[in-house]
């Protein structure tokens, strides 16, 4: 055991040696200071991930399927595993899906790969795990999360449109137009439009939630509504036009009766006549009305 302890020594005591007050000579050269520079933490982590799931997998090739062992390996391979299904899950930030759920989903594949997974074949996990869980969660996106379903094409074709907008964008350092995209794939504006349009159907908003930034109410509270006094102005155009047909006096007469509210009496004191000529003038006013109306309809 000595023998064994005494190399790791020798190095601590050597890594301590440049810190002894000493005065080097003025013609010594200063030793070089040592890099900081620490290996990057996510290579380090990513290398210790890799090599404790072939660990794991060399087990779990050893044990019976079912058995209680064989769960407790199987579980620390997806615990291993999980910062694999997170990076995938990043990826589709841009969807305003839960991330909770989008994970959750692509460890569904995580798990779909680690029980297919053949460690004889010499190809590393994670190379073979990512389409399996990038492709679990497409299939989430595709058959769960619309609520507005697109022709597949229309879908596909937007996935291309997406594609050529980073890459014009990178190209001409400023977002694309819709003619210019459509050069790019050799398509139509409508196209293009069309495809823009189908990539904003995953959800379907509420017409009662509230707007989130703009602290704008819901949209319910924005949206028009239908006047009722709006089916009145036909029907006062009609009326307008309907009474230019008619004498003078008994335009007055229906102008005080339905829009000044005047009695029958009340309007016999105004013009000076009877309440029961009045009363004749308004039917004669009617049926003619009425008989105008069957002409012009």
């Amino acid at each position: 055991m000595p023998a064994r302890t005494a190399p790791q020594a020798l190095p601590r005591m050597d890594a301590e040696t440049p810190r002894v007050d000493t005065e080097p000579s003025p013609a010594e050269p200063m030793p070089p200071a040592p890099d900081p520079t620490p290996p990057a933490p996510d290579r380090r982590r990513g290398a210790d991930t890799r090599a404790l799931t072939q660990v794991l997998f060399a087990e779990l090739t050893q044990l019976e399927p079912g058995t209680p062992e064989h769960d407790r390996v199987r579980g620390a391979l997806i615990e291993a595993n999980l910062p694999l299904v997170r990076y995938a899950a990043a990826r589709f930030r841009s969807r305003n899906e839960p991330m909770e759920d989008v994970v959750q989903v692509g460890t569904i594949g995580l798990i779909n790969a680690i029980d297919r997974f053949d460690p004889e074949r010499g190809v590393q996990f994670p190379t073979f795990a990512m389409p399996t869980v990038v492709g679990e969660i497409k299939r989430y996106f595709r058959d769960n999360v619309r609520t507005v379903h697109v022709p597949r094409r229309l879908h596909e074709l937007w996935v291309q449109v997406n594609s050529a907008t980073e890459d014009l964008t990178t190209a001409l350092g400023r977002s694309p137009s819709t003619v210019e995209i459509a050069e790019r794939l050799r398509i139509t504006e409508d196209e293009v439009l069309s495809c823009i349009e189908a990539g904003r159907s995953y959800h379907a908003t509420s017409l009662e939630a509230a707007q989130e930034g703009d602290g704008l109410p819901g949209l319910l509270d924005r949206l028009g509504y239908e006047d009722p006094a709006l089916d009145g102005v036909e029907h006062r155009d009609l009326v307008r036009h309907l009474l230019v047909q008619l004498p003078e006096r008994e335009q007055r007469i229906l102008l005080l009766r339905y829009y000044s509210n005047l009695t029958q009496s009340q309007i016999s004191a105004e013009l000076g006549v009877s309440q029961m000529h009045v009363s004749r003038l308004l039917a004669r006013s009617f049926a003619r009305l009425r008989s105008a109306n069957r002409i012009e309809a």
